[in-house]
């Protein structure tokens, strides 16, 4: 019996001490990482002296995202793939624009961010479950100042052109040795969209990222392969395209209502 006891002592008595080494590691890492007001922790990893973005620029990043039990949900790494957004726009759950807002180009840090700056009680994706802490090591690789937001382009005095499906068009930028899209082939487009009312809908200006899509194989709607069809590279050109070669009677996305004529201003930027 006291044999026992003794053993059980001793194997008490090593919990408690590798349990209180593990805390003592953990309070020890946790000394590490710096806060800011709203709880954010970060500490850096390789500090650089590359210049911070602004709000509004357009941010690449690579990252790994983890739980606090050290298991991977995400990473740009493994696949290659950088992450980019407009920084401060809500774009990225908050943690990420307040911590990446931190960085200059080149830096790597890792950010421990609370559930509330991050995917609160709901979880998401049933990957990352309520009220979970999130570990992101995360890179800024680079970064583009704010860009000005698109305006419309200037049509006042230019001819406008109609062709037999419907669509009409004003060509705003002509050049006459530049490359025509070929059918099924990728181009890549800069492009603002608004409906007939003056309201902006979508823009990769604002964005900062071209559009690439193959042409004339069904990837976007008709009026776009028809007139992006028409134009040969660095040309800009205004499209007024009919519902029937738009989004029809069911509109998109609660943004573009019912038998919406569209107009987009467009530039071809490459044809591959």
């Amino acid at each position: 019996m006291l044999r026992k006891i003794a053993i059980a002592a001793l194997v008490s008595s090593t919990i408690w001490a590798c349990t209180g080494e593990k805390n003592n590691q953990n309070q020890s890492e946790m000394s590490n990482y710096d806060s800011t007001a709203t709880g954010l922790k970060y500490k850096f990893e390789v500090k650089g002296t590359g210049d911070k973005p602004k709000p509004g620029s357009i941010v690449t990043v690579h990252y790994t995202g983890k739980l606090t039990n050290d298991s991977v949900f995400d990473s740009s790494v493994k696949r290659n793939q950088p992450f980019k957004f407009k920084l401060g726009q809500g774009q990225v759950i908050k943690g990420w624009d307040e911590g990446i807002a931190l960085l200059g180009k080149g830096d790597k840090a890792t950010l421990m961010i609370p559930p509330h700056l991050g995917y609160g009680e709901r979880g998401a994706g049933g990957v990352i479950p309520p009220n979970a802490t999130l570990i992101f090591e995360v890179e800024l690789i680079d970064f583009q100042e704010p860009l000005p937001p698109a305006e419309p382009f200037v049509v006042e005095g230019l001819t406008k052109k109609k062709i037999a499906s419907g669509l009409e068009y004003y060509i705003v930028k002509e050049n006459l040795n530049g490359a025509k899209p070929e059918l099924g082939k990728p181009v890549t487009v800069h492009y603002t969209g608004y409906l007939e009312n003056g309201t902006k809908f979508d823009s990769s200006v604002d964005r900062g990222e071209p559009f690439t899509f193959s042409i004339g194989v069904g990837q976007v709607i008709p009026g776009w392969d028809v007139g992006i069809s028409i134009l040969k590279t660095g040309e800009k050109a205004r499209l007024i395209i009919p519902s029937k070669l738009g989004y029809g009677e069911a509109g998109a996305g609660g943004v573009i209502p019912p038998n919406a004529t569209l107009i987009f201003d467009v530039e071809l930027i490459k044809v591959n």
